[in-house]
This record gives C-alpha cells, sequence and structure tokens, in this order.
C-alpha cells in the first residue's frame, strides 16, 4: 500500500467551495451581460407631427412597439382627441443581405430569459465537480457494501490525494488486516480440530481396553465425554466452513424433503405430518447439510422434552416450513434470539441437558446458506416450536 502523503493538496472542502465560488461567478458573469443587454435597449423618442403650417397637432413620447412584418409603430393622440398611428416599415435589404440583429432579451420575456440563463450557468458550472466527488464516493460506498456482505477481498479505489483517497487507503487497509486475521484464525482452528482427532481416537480405544472391573458407570461417562467432543469438533469445523461464504459446501439438487424428514423421525423417535396432499416436498439444497438441520432439531427437541415430539411439513407460496414442536418448558420471549448464538444455552441447561451450544447457530447458518430462514414461536398448551423456511425447487 502507497504511503499516505501528509500534505492535501486538493482538500475536499476547497473543492466545494470552488464549486460554489465558481458558479456564483459564472452567475454573476450571465447576470451582467443580460443586464446590459437589457439596458441598451432603444429610450423613448419623441414623436411630433406637424401640419402644414408648422404648427404641432399631435405629440407623444414612448418608445416604438415593433410589429411583427410592418415595422416600429408610434401611436399619436392628435389634439383633436382623434388617435393616429405612425410607422416606421423595415429597411429594405438587399440581395444577398441577411437579417438585421435586434437584441433577442426586448419585451416581457426578459426575466424569464435571464432566469433559465442563470439556472443554466450554475448546472453547468457545478455539475462536473460535484460528479466527479459523488462517483468516487459511490466507488467507495459499493467497496464498503461488498466488504460488508462478507466478500472480504473487496477493496476501493485510492485514486486522489484528498479525504477520500485518505479513507479509502484505511480502509484498505483495515480490511487486509482483518482478512489475513480471519484466515489465520481459520487455519489455526481447523488444524487444531483436526490434530485433536487422534488423542480423542487413542482414548476411546483405551476405553475399550479397560480392565473388566471398571465400573460400567465410569466407562459410559468417558465415552459421553468423548462422544461430546468428537461432536464439539465436529460442528465447530462445520461453523467454520459455513461463515466462509467463499467455501464450497457441496452441489445444490432438488431434495425430497418430505423423506428426508421422515427418515430423521424415525431415528428420533419422533412422529411426522406431512403434506395433507401426499405430493413430496421438494427444496434446493446440500442433502447431508439439510439432514443435519433436521437432526440438530431433533435432537434439541429430545434434549428438552421427554414427550412427544412431532414435525409438520406444510407450503406457504413459494416457501417450504418444517415445523418441530416438542412439550418441554419452552423458551422464553426474551431468549428466542440468542439461543441461535453460537455457544449460548438456556441458564441451568448446561448441566441438567448436555450438548454444546452450536446446534441451532448451525440450524441458522445452514437456513442462511439456502436463502432460508428460523425462528422459535409460541406453542399452544406450553413447549416449543422451531421453524425452518427454505425456498421451494
Amino acid at each position: 500500500m502507497a504511503p499516505w502523503r501528509g500534505r492535501f493538496r486538493f482538500p475536499l472542502y476547497l473543492r466545494l467551495w470552488l464549486a460554489v465560488v465558481l458558479a456564483v461567478v459564472l452567475l454573476t458573469l450571465a447576470f451582467g451581460f443580460l443586464w446590459r443587454a437589457t439596458a441598451q435597449q432603444a429610450p423613448a423618442r419623441e414623436v411630433i407631427i406637424r401640419n402644414e403650417a408648422g404648427d404641432i397637432i399631435g405629440r407623444v413620447s414612448q418608445r416604438a412597439a415593433w410589429v411583427p412584418g410592418q415595422g416600429l409603430e408610434f401611436q399619436v393622440t392628435m389634439r383633436d382627441g382623434s388617435t393616429q398611428f405612425v410607422q416606421l416599415p423595415p429597411r429594405q435589404r438587399r440581395v444577398g443581405e441577411g437579417p438585421s440583429v435586434r437584441p433577442w432579451v426586448r419585451g416581457s420575456d426578459t426575466l424569464l430569459w435571464i432566469l433559465g440563463i442563470t439556472a443554466l450557468a450554475v448546472a453547468i458550472g457545478a455539475y462536473p465537480i460535484v460528479r466527479r466527488l459523488t462517483l468516487r464516493l459511490d466507488a467507495l460506498r459499493r467497496g464498503v457494501e461488498r466488504w460488508g456482505e462478507g466478500d472480504l477481498s473487496a477493496r476501493v479505489d485510492e485514486q486522489g490525494s484528498d479525504e477520500l483517497a485518505f479513507v479509502a487507503q484505511r480502509f484498505n487497509h483495515a480490511a487486509e488486516r482483518l482478512e489475513t486475521l480471519l484466515k489465520s484464525h481459520k487455519s489455526l482452528l481447523a488444524n487444531a480440530s483436526h490434530e485433536l482427532r487422534s488423542p480423542l481416537a487413542r482414548i476411546r480405544m483405551g476405553v475399550e481396553l479397560l480392565a473388566p472391573d471398571a465400573s460400567p458407570a465410569f466407562q459410559e461417562e468417558i465415552r459421553r465425554n468423548i462422544a461430546e467432543l468428537d461432536q464439539l469438533i465436529d460442528e465447530i469445523l462445520l461453523a467454520s466452513r459455513l461463515d466462509a461464504k467463499e467455501t464450497d459446501i457441496g452441489s445444490f439438487e432438488a431434495v425430497d424433503l418430505t423423506g428426508l424428514a421422515a427418515e430423521e423421525c424415525a431415528r428420533a423417535d419422533a412422529e411426522l405430518i406431512p403434506p395433507a396432499d401426499g405430493q413430496p416436498v421438494l427444496v434446493e439444497g446440500v442433502v447431508k447439510l439439510l439432514r443435519r438441520a433436521v437432526r440438530n432439531l431433533l435432537e434439541n427437541a429430545r434434549r428438552y422434552s421427554s414427550g412427544p415430539v412431532r414435525v409438520e411439513l406444510a407450503r406457504e407460496g413459494n416457501l417450504v416450513a418444517l415445523r418441530v414442536r416438542d412439550r418441554g418448558p419452552g423458551v422464553p420471549p426474551a431468549e428466542r434470539e440468542r439461543i441461535f448464538e453460537p455457544f449460548y444455552r438456556l441458564p441451568g441447561a448446561s448441566e441438567q441437558h448436555g450438548g454444546v451450544g452450536l446446534g441451532l447457530a448451525l440450524v441458522r447458518s445452514i437456513a442462511q446458506r439456502h436463502h432460508g430462514s428460523v425462528h422459535c414461536e409460541d406453542q399452544e398448551g406450553g413447549g416449543a416450536c422451531f421453524v425452518l423456511r427454505l425456498p421451494k425447487a
């Protein structure tokens, strides 16, 4: 990255001020020109009409009125009360001579012409500078939006030597550092999770080779802890892949959500209620991820409820809704968003119910990667209802 120049050659505030000054100068010049052109119009003329004896029989002082096709015309009131019109026809042009030049600002439309020219001068003077500045602002905004949407490789143009260029350089520097940190974090997480697999496998083998007189409860506790660690590693790796938008999570295909839900319900001993029409419910997605989302919802329901668990499938316009209902203690309204945060569990549930606190967070990540959503809502008679919505295939 090029070092920032400490001295501003053309600060942004100065450019804006110069744009205003230039517009005012153009406005002043245009107004002065039009004012002078208007002031130079012919003044009032005195017209005198005499009889043969030389006596004045009519007299008026006025500006001549231009009559198209007839020339200048004066209206003279005679002493006897009558009105006479005196005309000065236009000069006959010679062959090949062009029309005479007349001030175009004369007449009642002078002010409209002045306002029109003034507006045009301001627009012409201010547009190039303002547009140049706003184009750079638009480019900066688009780059920030791309970065905010998850494209961590997005950078903005650093052209120029004013405050906008400084902001662009600092943004690019911060984005580069953050991208490097995230890549290092993901690499460290993947390597650490991979390295944990080997000791877990050795511990599992050691449990199988325990002395025969070891307590079955002790063996079962060790197996449970190993399974919990294995699940934690697996879910951390999956969450890391889902968070990286550039990661290939698998091929999208048409998935029969009815069949997938039926398999998971049989595994979790839950009741499935398919759509009334009996037709397959198809969604576009990655089979293993959708299966993981449904399984996590069912395991969450089983963890907090010893009663029946029911899964309902329904079509809602262009979406498919999968509802998992249980008869457990339910989720307080204030916690219904927080339960989808990684490693968050309801108060008092960590020791009593187990789990690692990533199941529902993974469900939300999988739903978002499939352009869907998931939330928790009330259920009549108590318990919780988790609703997973996905676009239809």
